[in-house]
């Protein structure tokens, strides 16, 4: 388990819990959050000591039990979400601020809530594929695309959420051969990550893979990645019979939570307007508040129509959608 500890911490074993802090466990980099968690104790005066938990966050929260110093989780998928949830380890938040943020993005037991959205996309080659050549999820299991496709491995978290969504609207056996489909026609044997994909791409290697919306952002911002960014473009598919599939980054309340007052302001702010334009400016992220513009950059990106799918359901198919995805040794 690697951690790295931001704020006033003084170990890797255990958070301060003193009067007017909060104490987070999150799976998203410290940096990520910085601005948000900086904003929010300018307001408010509250420190937020931030422990980044790349791995065990599940087993470090129940080998802690109600002397757990963690107020807060914070991570990416739904499924992650869901895991925490499924664990016992956290409660409810009752709160009717956090009406805003929509059904299908929250869990319908208010264990956790979506913070901002994010959409699974492909990225097309500029040079070689055309407009409109593909435009759904399905798409990318025909034949067509033989040799084309690039991706990060399916039993990463993205991937998972993605083929669980597919399993919701099309059912085991149409997701078993979609993966077959797909699978065949790979360029190269799964690896890397999202923007790795979009490397391959610009040196040649395949057309199109699938990636989140926010990497494109942080590509063009980086000068050795941007030129892998300025060789693609963005295509929103769609299910056949919904949307884009979006995943969102969110926060939980831990059970033990020993400073609730402070950890239920901090969720209130993540949800506010001034924290969702830190979202949308600094993390290419789409905003879960209407209310909130999207930013430039992100706009210039087009619209999409969200699948409307309730990530809660989403969640509760990813163990069978990873028993599929290992099924047909999708990343062998």
């Amino acid at each position: 388990m690697r951690l790295l500890v931001m704020a006033s911490l003084l170990g890797a074993t255990a958070l301060p819990a003193l009067a007017q802090e909060v104490n987070l466990y999150s799976h998203r980099q410290p940096e990520l959050l910085k601005p948000l968690t900086d904003a929010f104790t300018e307001a408010t005066g509250i420190t937020v000591n931030t422990a980044f938990v790349d791995k065990g966050m599940v087993e470090r929260l129940q080998a802690e039990g109600d002397r757990s110093p963690a107020d807060l989780i914070m991570t990416v998928d739904a499924a992650r979400l869901g895991e925490v949830e499924a664990a016992g380890v956290t409660q409810p938040i009752e709160d009717p601020a956090l009406d805003i943020i929509p059904e299908n993005l929250r869990d319908k037991d208010r264990q956790w809530f979506g913070l901002t959205t994010r959409a699974r996309i492909i990225y097309a080659s500029k040079d070689r594929v055309a407009d409109g050549e593909v435009t759904t999820y399905e798409d990318l299991a025909d034949p067509k695309w033989k040799g084309r496709i690039c991706t990060r491995p399916f039993a990463d978290d993205y991937n998972v959420a993605l083929t669980a969504a597919y399993l919701a609207h099309h059912g085991e056996e149409a997701t078993r051969q979609w993966l077959e489909g797909v699978k065949a026609n790979l360029a190269k044997r799964p690896e890397g990550n999202d923007r790795g994909q979009v490397k391959s791409i610009w040196a040649g290697e395949c057309d199109i893979s699938l990636g989140n919306t926010y990497y494109m952002g942080q590509m063009l911002k980086d000068p050795e990645q941007k030129q892998w960014a300025d060789s693609v473009r963005i295509v929103f598919p769609t299910f056949e019979n919904g949307g884009t599939h979006v995943n969102v980054s969110g926060v939980a309340m831990t059970k033990a939570a020993p400073n609730k007052e402070a950890a239920l302001k901090l969720v209130e702010f993540l949800v506010s307007d001034e924290a969702q334009k830190i979202y949308a400016e600094t993390n290419y992220e789409f905003p879960v508040s209407d209310d909130v513009e999207r930013s430039d950059l992100v706009k210039s990106w087009g619209q999409f129509t969200p699948d409307s799918l309730s990530l809660s359901e989403i969640s509760d198919l990813r163990p069978k959608a990873l028993d599929l995805i290992e099924e047909v040794n999708f990343d062998g």
